[in-house]
């Protein structure tokens, strides 16, 4: 049997005391180059940089905060709901483009709307030293946030707020967008217009479910709520169901994202996408391309995410102004589905 090689030993990272020996120059030199704090002359700062390259050494980020006198990391934390969401992600996409934009990392995870997944995330992203933390809210518990806050910590929420906590948020008016939504199935004749949408402990299904109720009321059209739909499976086998009540809706109010995705498959299953008129809130992917395409109330969630990260480093920079509520307008695609009319 032949013997194996020993594994060789792990490589050292290089240090800063390295670069300057590649480099041929001081510590200090090393210093300013890679954190761009003071002058070096252009010839010197070429050779560290180059130095930095070959030895592919990496700044110590929680090292140099300490020597900050600010003593900030360059990072924010970002808890979602789910990444792999199309929403989330987009969201998650408009974080990281403005943050890096301002020289920031951003260290994110997923909630799975899990409020004890919030309990535990939010104070390991504290311990991680991060300099803010942007939350998509997993419930309505806010001692975790409060306690950061109360430690210093800004924070932005998202997609929706928390009540009693006095901090910035970036939402959309998701109880309109979904009365506009209904009210629209209702002006093409619909007097039979089920509700199918997100688990109701989260405040924008509440908000959307509450839209449509109002729009129901005023014109008097009978009610079909199905609410905890948290994925496409789930919506595809309840719209089945519903399908074969008497009377059956004549049109569907999907509230989300994912439960329009559940929806569409089941009606094309049926063959009955050209006879139930669907109106969907968030767009989803190739919407516009499917017979009939989807309308939507569509919001914009990478620009969700960029005001998010905008309002939250203004916060890390010392910006005290008065708690925000910014609200992104969302849009109304009208593309076919919707204004399918009852038979």
């Amino acid at each position: 049997m032949t013997p194996l090689s020993p594994k060789p030993a792990p490589r050292q990272r290089p240090t800063m005391k390295d670069v300057a020996r590649e480099a041929g120059v001081g510590i200090k030199t090393v210093s300013r180059v890679v954190n761009g704090e003071g002058y070096v002359g252009e010839a010197t700062a070429a050779r560290v940089r180059a130095a930095v390259e070959r030895l592919a050494y990496r700044r110590d980020v929680s090292a140099g905060s300490l020597r900050r006198a600010d003593r900030r990391t360059l990072s924010i934390g970002l808890l979602l709901g789910d990444v792999s969401n199309p929403f989330d992600a987009q969201v998650h996409r408009g974080v990281e483009d403005a943050a890096g934009a301002a020289g920031f990392a951003v260290l994110s995870a997923s909630l799975d709307e899990d409020p004890e997944r919030e309990r535990e995330l939010v104070p390991t992203m504290g311990s991680y030293q991060v300099d803010g933390l942007i939350v998509m809210p997993a419930g309505p518990d806010p001692t975790a946030l409060q306690r950061e806050m109360d430690a210093g910590m800004p924070v932005v929420l998202v997609d929706r707020g928390v009540e009693g906590l006095e901090t910035d948020s970036v939402v959309v008016d998701n109880q309109s967008g979904a009365r506009l939504a209904t009210e629209h199935l209702i002006s093409y004749g619909h007097r039979h217009i089920a509700f199918m949408g997100d688990r109701q402990f989260l405040p924008t299904a509440r908000m959307r479910l509450e839209g449509y109720r109002e729009a129901c009321w005023a014109a008097r059209a009978a009610t079909h709520i199905i609410p905890d739909l948290s994925n496409e499976y789930l919506a595809e086998t309840a719209t089945r169901a519903m399908l074969q009540a008497s009377p059956a809706p004549t049109a569907i109010f999907a509230a989300q994202n994912l439960v329009t995705i559940g929806v569409v498959r089941a009606l094309r299953s049926l063959g009955l996408e050209h006879e139930i008129a669907v109106v969907g809130f968030d767009d989803i992917s190739l919407g516009d391309l499917v017979s009939p395409a989807i309308t939507v109330i569509a919001q914009d969630p990478h620009l969700i995410g960029k005001m998010a990260a905008e309002r939250l480093l203004a916060r890390i920079g010392g910006d005290t102004g008065p708690v925000e509520q910014i609200i992104v307008p969302t849009s109304f695609l009208v593309r076919g589905s919707g204004e399918i009319p009852p038979a």
